[in-house]
């Protein structure tokens, strides 16, 4: 609001106040002396004056965020920023499987042509898959197979265009913001009628390329698309006249053909129509543009790297680059732990080695494919001496149970109403701040947002069991390693051995028992022990089936071979899972570890708060919850 009647203020630029500033300026003038600005047609003048204002500033201001990446909201000054760091966003993704094609033929050999097409169908909804490089295979008896080809999503098509220099608009553009650049292929034919023609590679080191390489650079324009230019004969080969320019690449739907698993070719190949199509590995990795907060995060990280692998946080963004569907991804160097084929991540050092781990945006770990070809993406950026290997992340779920209290008084609902409340500030917690590397669960802040839920809420007990579920090798006799990487509830020596100390199991047959049920505990002493219950007593078979680390939360099980397993959750399963109480009801995530609530065992409970309401035999009757997760017996 102004307060110097000699001067307009310029600082403020809301309706509003623009227009006060107006009628205090104009009032403070001598022809204006006690004139009623908003009783005549001056109203009116003062309205368009001060929208006028209101827009020219808004604008203004628009226009300087758009200067700087932090603040820029509009993607065409986003990628623009972006390039200037030298950073490229990644385009649409096609969906990629693998499948093996077998020619019944006695023919010698036989092409498997770029733009073969593959037919599928995800939630009855029909998508078309194509190869994009000519295969040549030979005869192996009466057969031409054609292993681990891979088929993408979508249409593979060209774009075709004749260099004219004299056209200075002229521009190299793939025409569908769904293009897939990771599939693009640039092509140069010398003329229309020769043609030889060279192919073309990104690129991506420019200290390495010269006069005479031929090298396109690529870059995102305008509406989402992608245009494609050349050297000037000093950096990279620069094109001739007549030459013609042949960019092929698929474009896709993105997402949508993710999980495909069964296909069909949908014409004959090489003339041989007796064919069979078998699925290697389902449709992975379809994925969107990327996204704008993506590019603000990325591009800075990109620049600092200068193009190689060093530090993490290079391969974290490698790793989203060259991987878009990439939801979390976690990377530590080998002094912090290593990877074992049949323990997993161990908290033993391996010098020498970088060790990532990505969270996917469909959920599931990545193809063997899918390692392999990280691994091979990530080496010309990678320091000689480091080996960079992909695991799988290791998700360990929360039961929680969650007793609260609330005041019947400020409230009409009901405490299965307040339940639902509670469970949907979870859910958003758990979206928010777990289901991903670094997410902790810490106790006192989701006690509080549980509190927050309702405010009829007076308070809550919310207890905490960690659980893994372990994919047991069926049949073979197999060691396995848990590593929840949180200490365990163990006060002392011998806790709550009779109960059955803090671990617990689902059932599962082993054997040589065909007809009990076996499960897992411990004795508090760091022996893990495998039983079975007769009538509902547990008759221990083997009191050192395997061992338990208290301190490192960690539990190794021996040799054992299991036959099959029960249900979990009420629903057949090929999975054991084992529960843990841990020390601290703050969970921490270490290395490749997620945590997640388990929403399917989560119990929430509340009760009328009686003290709150005033109720008479509050004093005498209230009931209270222990916060221990299981009582101590000794």
């Amino acid at each position: 609001m102004a307060t110097n009647n000699k001067r307009l203020e310029v600082t403020e630029f809301d309706f509003d106040d623009v227009k006060d500033n107006l009628k205090t300026f104009l009032g403070a003038q001598t022809e204006f002396t006690d004139y009623d600005f908003e009783g005549s047609g001056m109203s009116a003048l003062l309205d368009v004056l001060a929208y006028n204002t209101h827009y020219l500033g808004f604008n203004a201001n628009m226009l300087a965020n758009e200067m700087f990446l932090d603040s820029a909201s509009l993607r065409s000054s986003i990628v623009s920023h972006a390039k200037t760091l030298g950073y490229v966003p990644t385009s649409a993704r096609a969906a990629k499987a693998k499948v093996d094609v077998i020619l019944n033929t006695n023919d010698v050999n036989a092409t498997l042509p770029a733009g073969t097409v593959f037919n599928t169908t995800v939630n009855d909804i029909s998508y078309q898959f194509s190869t994009i490089a000519d295969i040549t295979k030979s005869n192996t008896g009466n057969t031409i197979p054609f292993v681990g080809v891979d088929i993408y999503e979508g249409t593979f098509i060209t774009t075709r265009y004749t260099v004219d220099s004299s056209d200075i608009d002229q521009r190299f553009v793939l025409t569908d913001n769904r293009a897939d650049t990771s599939t693009l292929i640039v092509k140069v034919q010398t003329s229309s009628t020769d043609s030889s023609s060279n192919t073309f590679t990104e690129a991506t080191d420019i200290t390495q390329v010269t006069a005479g390489s031929n090298v396109y650079f690529l870059q995102e324009v305008e509406a989402g698309l992608f245009e494609v230019y050349f050297g000037d004969g000093i950096i990279g080969t620069a094109l001739s006249d007549d030459n013609i320019v042949l960019l092929t690449y698929v474009v896709s739907n993105k997402t949508a053909a993710n999980g495909a698993s069964l296909f069909t070719n949908a014409a004959a190949i090489a003339s041989v129509t007796d064919i069979s199509v078998a699925t290697s590995e389902p449709s992975t990795a379809g994925a969107e543009p990327e996204s704008l907060s993506s590019i603000k995060y990325n591009a800075p990280l990109d620049f600092a790297s200068q193009g190689r692998c060093v530090t993490s946080e290079d391969y974290k963004v490698f790793a989203k680059k060259y991987f878009p569907n990439t939801q979390s991804v976690q990377v530590f160097g080998g002094e912090a732990g290593s990877f074992d084929t049949s323990l997993g991540v161990v908290e033993t050092p391996e010098y020498g080695k970088v060790f990532i781990s990505i969270k996917s945006t469909t959920g599931n770990n990545l193809t063997a494919t899918e390692k392999s070809q990280l691994v091979t993406d990530l080496a010309p950026f990678t320091v000689a001496s480091i080996t960079p290997v992909i695991v799988d992340v290791q998700t360990t779920k929360l039961i929680l149970q969650v007793v609260f209290k609330f005041d019947s008084s400020k409230t009409t609902e009901t405490s299965s109403s307040i339940a639902t409340l509670i469970s949907n500030t979870l859910t958003n917690f758990n979206d928010d701040t777990l289901g991903q590397f670094e997410g902790v669960f810490r106790h006192s802040k989701v006690t509080g947002i549980i509190d927050d839920a309702d405010n009829s809420i007076t308070g809550n007990i919310t207890k905490v069991t960690m659980a893994h579920d372990l994919s047991p090798t069926i049949g073979t006799s197999t060691s396995y390693t848990i590593p929840f990487n949180n200490k365990f509830y163990n006060p002392h020596d011998g806790h709550n051995s009779a109960g059955g100390g803090v671990i617990a199991s689902t059932g599962f047959k082993i054997s040589g028992d065909a007809e009990n049920d076996m499960f897992f505990n411990d004795d508090g002493s760091g022996n893990l022990r495998l039983y079975y219950l007769v009538a509902g007593v547990r008759i221990y078979q083997d009191v050192t089936a395997g061992t338990v680390d208290y301190t490192k939360g960690k539990i190794v099980i021996g040799n054992i071979n299991i036959t099959s397993v029960s249900s979990v959750d009420g629903a057949a399963s090929s999975v054991i899972r084992l529960t843990a109480i841990p020390d601290s009801n703050d969970i921490v995530p270490v290395r490749n570890q997620i945590l997640e609530i388990d929403f399917t065992n989560t119990i929430i409970t509340g009760d009328v708060d009686t003290v709150s309401t005033g109720d008479s035999s509050a004093g005498s009757t209230y009931n209270t919850t222990s916060s221990y997760t299981t009582p101590s017996s000794y």
